[in-house]
């Protein structure tokens, strides 16, 4: 329930209290709960990933300190939301939950980018916890056979702006 609570945007005790009765959440609260508890709920019977499942993953990732692997990942997530999003639309909702606090900044504001940018790709407003700020100082993925500057040209818009820089070429996956 603590778990669900985060992802709802609201504090265990608190959802404990709608829970039992002695507060009433507001309208708009109780639809947006029951759409995400609805699509991690049929998403976890389906055996399709969520934004809870990406984070778990990434956070194993980024612990063991392998940040190759973690960047795939990351990619994956954003491999399986852009799936969900053209073939199974309802389970998008399963991506808006506000993400646990597992991953770093730079991990989490790339995923945040990620999201956003397929939810927008996808005519859909971008989750509200996709709007995290921009990272402090750039963050530059390295890649062969390009120097900092060419990465920085090469890298898409939506990224640049929030200070992170990846060569076009290296977000593409089969």
């Amino acid at each position: 329930m603590r778990q669900l609570a985060h992802a709802l945007g609201t504090s265990p005790s608190r959802f404990s209290s709608y829970r039992t009765g002695k507060v009433a959440p507001s309208a708009a609260f109780l639809i947006r709960a029951e759409r995400i508890a609805d699509a991690i709920r049929q998403a976890r019977r389906d055996g399709v990933p969520t934004l809870i499942d990406a984070i778990d993953s990434i956070s194993r990732a980024e612990k063991k300190g392998e940040d190759d692997w973690t960047y795939t990942l990351s990619l994956e997530a954003r491999d399986r939301l852009r799936e969900i999003l053209r073939h199974r639309r309802p389970l998008a909702a399963s991506w808006e939950a506000q993400p646990p606090s597992k991953i770093g900044d730079r991990w989490k504001t790339l995923l945040a980018a990620f999201v956003s940018h397929e939810f927008v790709d996808a005519g859909l407003p971008s989750p509200k916890w996709t709007a995290t700020p921009r990272l402090a100082s750039g963050w530059v993925l390295d890649t062969p056979r390009l120097n900092e500057d060419e990465i920085k040209r090469q890298t898409p818009h939506w990224l640049a702006e929030r200070n992170i820089f990846i060569a076009e070429k290296d977000l593409v996956t089969l």
